[in-house]
């Protein structure tokens, strides 16, 4: 992601917080553990005047997120789909308002050349305005091909706030003489754990082998890992 000119956070934890919320806290006590961590990365520019020539920032984190899935009214209680803790990249943008829709097509694209390296099916969707967020002004998923339920689920979703969150943050960007209000930008990189999933499911074989993608061989020592028993 540094390549594509992400700055990288590093994992979020107690040592490189700072200015961002306290992560660890217990619902009981009225506080609660992050669901996502999106918003935190785009509060680092919080009360921030940024400078024309900087535009786009573009942040990139790997944070671990938690749901209590309270919604789900007892779907994918096993397995990797949907999961109480797990991590993810985030992706996040602050743009002009002028560029911010070439830099959503952007997110989006930097989010699907991960699937399409790890030679996934997937598919993009355009959200309607029933299922976009109310600070959302549109919202792209990345859905995988899941083979054991012969369905596509969600895997990425890149949104445009518009300026939405940096009127609320009161991030402003100079331009020329004037202060305005930038366009916030943010997305998934993957849910870890569904692109474990996928990987799985889409590369098992009829002798009991999971293919390796070609873009994780180096790491791995193998193109294939052989499923005892």
């Amino acid at each position: 992601f540094e390549e594509l000119g992400f700055y990288y956070l590093g994992p979020i934890d107690g040592h490189n917080i700072n200015n961002l919320v306290s992560v660890l806290e217990n619902i009981r006590d009225n506080r609660f553990d992050k669901p996502v961590f999106l918003h935190c990365i785009t509060n680092i520019c919080n009360n921030q005047i940024i400078e024309l020539h900087t535009l786009p920032l573009k942040f990139v984190s790997l944070t671990p997120c938690f749901r209590s899935e309270a919604g789900s009214y007892g779907k994918d209680t096993k397995g990797l789909i949907r999961q109480h803790q797990f991590d993810k990249v985030e992706l996040v943008q602050i743009a002009e308002p002028t560029k911010s829709n070439d830099a959503l097509n952007n997110l989006v694209s930097d989010a699907e050349k991960i699937l399409i390296n790890l030679s996934l099916p997937y598919r993009k969707v355009l959200l309607c305005s029933g299922d976009t967020s109310f600070s959302s002004s549109i919202t792209y998923d990345l859905e995988v091909w899941l083979p054991s339920q012969s369905n596509y689920r969600e895997i990425s979703s890149c949104s445009n706030f518009l300026s939405f969150q940096s009127r609320r943050l009161n991030i402003r960007y100079r331009n020329e003489k004037k202060k305005e209000y930038p366009h916030t930008l943010n997305g998934s990189g993957l849910a870890v754990g569904r692109a474990l999933a996928a990987i799985i499911e889409n590369n098992i074989n009829d002798r009991n082998e999971i293919a390796i993608p070609e873009a994780l061989q180096g790491m791995m020592g193998s193109d294939c890992i052989k499923i005892q028993g």
